[in-house]
């Protein structure tokens, strides 16, 4: 066995996994702790220092990884979302330039390629984009129909809420969510119109509780395919263990039987 495949081995244990989810984790808290500036005035170097040492951590890793796996690295979308975390990280950031240093966060993200259960999560959710997009196409649809009628109906008494028609896209979310939409946006509505409930609550039965449905339902079948397929993978693979195995006991067993 060549080095790089050692090499590629050592890195697949589940004891280096570990180590670097461990460092991950670390790496958040600490992050988090440079937020307060009561920690970093009594051991803001310690911080530092220690926030340093996980980024040099990272770096090795995935530079032994490169080095393992060669082309291999470049074409795994995990191995290349690992990569692009870590060049965030190293981008140099001063205390003018806050967008850089708070993207450092990202490497928190690590740990969802570390973790197989948090990968399926996100390979369904992805596998969901496309019937996503055609919800999202509805959902706008439907919004856009809520609030040309919102405007033309309530903006006379309620300029603040439906006064123009993004006023009344951004009311209608907010209804949409739950958020204070009774006492807060729709029962005011009423005492001046009072069958204005009959468009909201045909509006929150479709949004809410149909279309947003549909996006959880979307979601849920697509990590429900991409378990199926991971398994699929795994079934596969030990199949063909299996069958180079027999091969070769039944290579040895020829081999006796001449002899």
């Amino acid at each position: 066995m060549s080095l790089r495949s050692k090499l590629d081995a050592w890195l697949d244990q589940a004891w280096v996994i570990n180590l670097v989810m461990a460092v991950i984790i670390l790496n958040a808290v600490l992050l988090g702790m440079e937020t307060s500036p009561e920690l970093m005035a009594r051991a803001g170097p310690v911080i530092i220092a220690l926030d340093t040492a996980c980024l040099a951590i990272f770096v090795v890793e995935i530079a032994l990884k490169i080095f393992a796996r060669g082309g291999r690295f470049f074409r795994n979308g995990w191995s290349l979302f690992d990569l692009f975390i870590v060049a965030v990280a190293l981008v140099p950031g001063s205390q003018t330039i806050s967008v850089l240093r708070a993207l450092r966060i990202l490497r928190v993200l690590r740990v969802i390629s570390v973790a197989p259960r948090l990968r399926r999560v996100v390979e369904g959710f992805i596998i969901a984009l496309p019937g996503m997009g055609s919800v999202f196409l509805l959902m706008a649809i439907i919004f856009y129909i809520g609030a040309v009628m919102a405007t033309k109906l309530f903006a006379a008494s309620f300029p603040e809420w439906f006064g123009s028609l993004p006023q009344s896209a951004y009311t209608l979310f907010q209804i949409m969510t739950l958020e204070s939409w009774s006492m807060g946006i729709v029962r005011p509505v009423m005492d001046i119109y009072p069958y204005a409930w009959a468009f909201f609550v045909p509006f929150i039965m479709i949004t809410t509780f149909a279309v947003v449905n549909l996006l959880v339902g979307l979601i849920v079948n697509s990590m429900q395919d991409a378990h199926q397929e991971e398994m699929g993978a795994v079934t596969d693979a030990y199949r063909d263990e299996v069958l180079h195995r027999l091969i070769a006991i039944e290579k040895r067993l020829d081999e006796k039987s001449r002899s």
